[in-house]
């Protein structure tokens, strides 16, 4: 999304007159150009786990001859599932409940609350991981660029957290793998940090719909059958409230006192009054809706006893597949 200026370069345009203001978010006001490293060290953890993974899966040792024959022979003991357990070119179920995998059961019955954040380092399969790790890069480098890595450090393992209660409260029969909550966290928070930090943006009413129409592309091929949408729902209600909270930026009114001359007084806050209704807002809701999510979750709470319907945000069934399975 380009803003007024070059805001994380300090590059400058010129204005009618000749005018050339000063930089919009100079280096010394903490606005830089961050190097991203961060988001790096998510990518290769998320890739390691993987290969410890199908190290641990040991196909050709752990899978009897009556299932099938596992994929890719030549790669040995990492050689892949048959296509009939794991079409996505990956380990067993029974691996990834014993490595971390999101299990209901495990997580409210046998206390194993650390689920809750092993199971977004985990992924099904290669098909699974390389859609994640793309995501991950395309959307989280740009990110920590703009505002760093502890900022986007905690909107990303937050929104999977936010994910992982979600889907516990919804999915009960089914294990769950991945960082798709924490990706959509990110995305999320984009909506979000382009609302409240709305002054500085230029083309903001194509951004918000452009960012509005990868979501709900995303979100619809969420309903497909073996994808767990609520984790998608999670994540980006988490990040979208955090966008407020954590990526709020001076507003451009304040940024333009570098165009003054030495000595002027500057009149303009800041930050505006919107902008800390919006946080003050979007962290009341988040505090209520983790410590209300983590009571319900370990009470053992089914959330589907009370909305009915919600079942149908994750999967809808149509005459070439049904959802139980």
């Amino acid at each position: 999304m380009a803003t007024r200026g070059d805001v994380e370069k300090g590059g400058v345009r010129k204005e009618a007159g000749g005018k050339v203001p000063s930089p919009l978010y100079p280096q010394h006001e903490g606005e830089r150009e961050w190097v991203p490293w961060i988001v790096p060290v998510f990518f290769v953890a998320n890739i390691t786990v993987f290969v410890v993974t199908m190290y641990a899966n040991n196909c050709p040792v752990h899978t009897p001859a009556k299932d099938g024959k596992c994929i890719g022979h030549f790669l040995g003991r990492f050689a892949f599932q048959p296509l009939r357990q794991n079409p996505l070119l990956g380990p067993s179920s029974a691996t990834l409940t014993k490595l971390g995998a999101l299990v209901w059961q495990k997580v409210v019955h046998e206390h194993q609350g650390w689920r809750l954040l092993s199971s977004m380092w985990l992924h099904a399969g290669v098909v699974h991981l390389v859609a994640n790790m793309l995501s991950l890069l395309f959307i989280g480098m740009r990110l920590e660029q703009q505002f760093g890595y502890v900022r986007i450090g905690i909107v990303y393992l937050l929104s999977g957290l936010g994910g992982s209660v979600l889907s516990s409260l919804f999915i009960r029969n089914h294990i769950s793998v991945g960082a798709s909550g924490a990706l959509f966290g990110l995305l999320g928070a984009m909506l979000s940090e382009l609302l409240t930090n709305w002054t500085i943006y230029t083309n903001k009413v194509a951004a918000v719909l452009t960012l509005l129409f990868v979501v709900a592309v995303n979100l619809v091929l969420g309903i497909l059958p073996h994808v767990n949408n609520f984790a998608h729902i999670g994540g980006f209600l988490t990040g979208f409230l955090l966008g407020f909270v954590v990526l709020m930026r001076p507003h451009f009114g304040w940024m333009e006192r570098y165009g003054m001359a030495a000595g002027s007084a500057c009149t303009s806050k800041k930050y505006l009054l919107y902008q800390w209704i919006l946080m003050a807002i979007a962290l009341l809701i988040l505090l209520i809706g983790f410590s209300a999510g983590m009571a319900m979750l370990f009470r053992g709470a089914n959330a589907n006893d009370s909305c009915s319907w919600c079942h149908y945000l994750s999967c809808v069934p149509t005459a070439r597949w049904t959802c139980t399975n």
